[in-house]
């Protein structure tokens, strides 16, 4: 299956700043990323993180224009899971507090079941529990916020979906995403969860397919994959377009764990 993908942002600074995007895809067939700051071209430095591709900016006071377009021609293989990413992804971390869910993770659910099976149940736990509500959700809120609170994005759900499986036991992960089928079109989160060593893909949104998802990148929850991240200034983010589309037919969305290459 084919897939293009784009984005467009415009972020405005009284003053120069820094930036770190994360827009680019993880494997492009083909790709191009343009940034305009202060009137002229600035070359992004790509700097390489374990999951994920960073490019580091230097812009200009004013207004920075970005735009970033790939094609992704080959769906790739299952991504094996190593003994490091158990190590790191089975753990708490800032927005996903496993620890503090171990207990009702374990009245919930059953531990002893086919690990395909558990993760597909607490995926669509997650998915009738919640209200999928724009704007619901703080930045600063993590995955006991939004369960108390039972509604969120797809960030909200990604990450109650990773607290419930790390407090059984599971690791598990944040992915960044564009997703054919989206609507409204936007940066996506998705789950990525060990299913007998290897990682496999749950949406708890059912919003778009899992199987036509492109990675953008991976990290242990949103403070490591955000789009773009500003420093040194009062940078704020402006306009903003996302697109991905593919050239057949979109499967419908499904609960089942799906490997994503």
């Amino acid at each position: 299956m084919r897939t293009d993908v784009a984005c467009s942002l415009t972020v405005s600074s009284p003053v120069p700043a820094t930036a770190l995007l994360q827009v680019a895809v993880a494997a492009p067939g083909s790709e191009q990323l343009t940034v305009i700051s202060g009137g002229g071209s600035v070359t992004p430095e790509e700097i390489a993180v374990p999951g994920a591709r960073v490019h580091r900016l230097e812009i200009a006071a004013g207004d920075t224009t970005i735009t970033y377009s790939a094609r992704v021609e080959s769906e790739g293989s299952p991504r094996k899971v190593t003994a490091a990413e158990w190590a790191e992804f089975v753990r708490p971390s800032r927005y996903c507090p496993s620890d503090q869910l171990e207990g009702f993770a374990s009245t919930e659910f059953d531990q002893g079941r086919p690990r395909a099976e558990l993760v597909a149940a607490v995926a669509g736990w997650v998915g009738r529990r919640l209200v999928y509500t724009s704007g619901s959700s703080r930045p600063v809120d993590t995955a006991v916020d939004t369960l108390l609170m039972g509604r969120g994005v797809c960030r909200d759900y990604a990450h109650l979906t990773i607290t419930l499986l790390r407090a059984l036991e599971v690791p598990a992960r944040l992915v960044a995403v564009y997703a054919p089928g989206l609507s409204p079109m936007d940066f996506h989160a998705v789950v990525e969860a060990d299913v007998d060593g290897v990682w496999q893909t749950v949406d708890a949104t059912r919003l778009a397919p899992t199987s036509s998802l492109v990675r953008i990148c991976h990290g242990r929850d949103a403070a490591d994959t955000a789009f773009l991240s500003l420093f040194g200034g009062r940078a704020t983010l402006g306009a903003m377009t996302v697109t991905a589309t593919v050239d057949g037919d979109l499967p419908a969305p499904s609960d089942e764990p799906f490997p994503l290459p």
